[in-house]
């Protein structure tokens, strides 16, 4: 982390005046929604204010599914699995965002840019098959609308 981050970090610190072990996965939440991973130094620095071990604040972030060691992409796209979505090509979509992103799920482009994830169920069964990017739900999803949706993407092979 740089000087920068250092200090950002500090300043989420800060919230958390009482230094209870509760704050750990609000801690890390916030740190996560700043940063967008949880770099490793910043799970010593939370271990250390916390004034607990850093493979505890480890095993929290190891744990949920929800936290991220690695750095994602700017957006991050997820393919619901569920029954619906499947029934009605949600494979198909997979695999030609994966095409158009040139990333498979748990991968992040080398612009940092798009992260791919798959879900077991997005919870919008009547727009299957659906995508999320971000907070965005995009539903009824065919190739066609994959291709429109990241059409921007410079470089990927068409």
């Amino acid at each position: 982390m740089n000087e920068i981050e250092l200090k950002e970090l500090d300043a989420i610190l800060l919230h958390y005046p009482e230094r209870k072990r509760d704050d750990l996965i609000p801690l890390l939440q916030e740190v996560q929604e700043k940063f967008r991973y949880l770099p490793e130094e910043a799970i010593q620095k939370i271990a250390q204010y916390l004034h607990i071990p850093a493979a505890n604040v480890f095993g929290v972030a190891t744990f949920y599914a929800l936290f991220k060691l690695a750095p994602s992409g700017r957006n991050i796209v997820r393919v619901c699995r569920g029954t619906a979505c499947h029934v009605r090509g949600g494979a198909q979509i997979l695999r030609e965002i994966e095409r158009k992103l040139g990333i498979k799920p748990g991968q992040t482009t080398e612009d940092f840019e798009y992260t791919l994830e798959t879900v077991s169920c997005i919870g919008a069964c009547a727009l299957a098959p659906n995508i999320t990017i971000e907070k965005n739900t995009l539903g009824k999803m065919t190739a066609k609308k994959v291709a429109e949706v990241f059409s921007d993407r410079n470089g990927i092979q068409q």
